[in-house]
């Protein structure tokens, strides 16, 4: 049994959008979840074996990478890269869901070999949690020859990912529209591409094709990384409830567009982000924090409601038990506070003057896996461990 305690909490973030700012200043973490959230006369009740001072810095959920093309282990063929998801670890991200290994190299297009790759790469990510990373892999990409049973042998396999549609020989609503029918009985939640061609093989989307097919997150919405037109894009916002993902490697200008008119409609829970990396743009550590700033800086919107897209919008969109600091979600955590020499005052004024935070420390599971970021700057304060 291990307890871990938070101490001297500057801001909290809670991840939740209706009521993304929280009076605590304290955290305790036991065996891997949130145990309690207070202030200080809470440590009564535990016999804590580490404390952390984190000297009045910012704490938040684990940010959550909604967009990854992953392929097995911590490389990425098509930027030969290696260890660029622990990279994003030290920008905060302690989840990250693929939208499909279509970078795989020679990846099998046929029925069998699509099932087999979404069945290894969904049970090699639950394996590869050494580094500490939360991997949701094996995204099922659509082909063509796909039958009800197949979907029903991946999802007894564990396999709950569609990736986004778009990337295989499926493209047309009605090709998609039964396949995706089979995927939401066995429970698996569907991503489909919106925008311009991205890669060979790909195709265009429309708004009338992502609103025929109804899947439950419309990718990059802002591109990837070209994206639909502004009608298009308002179309979705205002004849659908979908939920949007905005990404880093996109189009800048839709993004501040829906953003602002989520904002207007009162209906920022509709919003989560991506990083939709590794892709010819290249590959992002700080993708997450950088469209966090992106929107914080230029959209008008609260820093703390930025971070909940980042986090609590998207574990309740997928399902998943992280991306809120409450009682009995996952202890995953950042702490994180104004860069040196930025003109704010703390993590979230620093996100709303356009700067990055300096990441001081991230918790998976309730284990510190990163004490200090190589990738943002460093942070402001120094916290203590005790």
């Amino acid at each position: 049994m291990s307890i871990l305690a938070l101490t001297n909490i500057g801001k909290l973030v809670t991840g939740d959008i209706q009521n993304p700012l929280c009076d605590s200043n304290t955290i305790v973490v036991k065996d891997g979840k949130i145990a309690k959230v207070g202030n200080a006369d809470i440590l009564k009740d535990f016999e804590v074996e580490k404390t952390v001072d984190v000297a009045g810095m910012t704490v938040a959920p684990g940010f959550i990478d909604s967009h990854v093309h992953t392929v097995l282990g911590d490389y990425a063929p098509r930027q030969k890269t290696h260890d660029y998801l622990e990279g994003a670890v030290h920008g905060g991200v302690t989840t990250f869901i693929s939208a499909g290994e279509c970078h795989t190299p020679g990846r099998p297009k046929d029925p069998a070999g699509t099932k087999a790759l979404a069945i290894l790469a969904h049970k090699s990510f639950n394996n590869l949690r050494s580094t500490g990373l939360k991997v949701h892999g094996g995204a099922v990409i659509l082909e063509k020859g796909l039958v009800e049973a197949d979907f029903a042998e991946m999802a007894k396999e564990g396999v709950w990912l569609v990736g986004e549609i778009g990337l295989g020989s499926i493209k047309k609503p009605a090709e998609a529209k039964p396949m995706v029918e089979w995927a939401k009985k066995y429970g698996m939640k569907v991503a489909m591409h919106t925008g311009g061609t991205s890669i060979p093989g790909s195709s265009t989307v429309t708004a009338d094709e992502v609103i025929a097919v109804q899947p439950t997150v419309v990718s990059h919405i802002n591109g990837g990384p070209t994206a639909i037109p502004p009608q298009e894009v308002e179309k979705l916002i205002n004849t659908t409830d979908l939920t949007l993902e905005i990404v880093q490697c996109g189009n800048p200008k839709i993004a501040d567009l829906v953003a602002r008119k989520l904002n207007e409609k009162g209906a920022l829970q509709r919003v989560i982000f991506g990083n939709d990396s590794p892709s010819g743009t290249g590959i992002i550590p700080l993708g997450i924090l950088r469209t966090m700033s992106l929107i914080a800086s230029m959209s008008g919107i609260p820093a703390e409601k930025v971070v909940a897209m980042a986090t609590g919008n998207t574990a309740r969109v997928f399902g998943l038990n992280t991306g809120l600091i409450e009682e009995g979600k996952d202890a995953d955590l950042v702490v994180m506070d104004a860069p040196m020499g930025s003109v704010a005052p703390d993590a979230l004024t620093a996100l709303e003057a356009g700067d990055l935070p300096g990441v001081a420390m991230v918790i998976v599971d309730g284990v510190i896996k990163v004490s200090k970021s190589r990738n943002t700057p460093p942070a402001a304060h120094n916290y203590a461990i005790l």
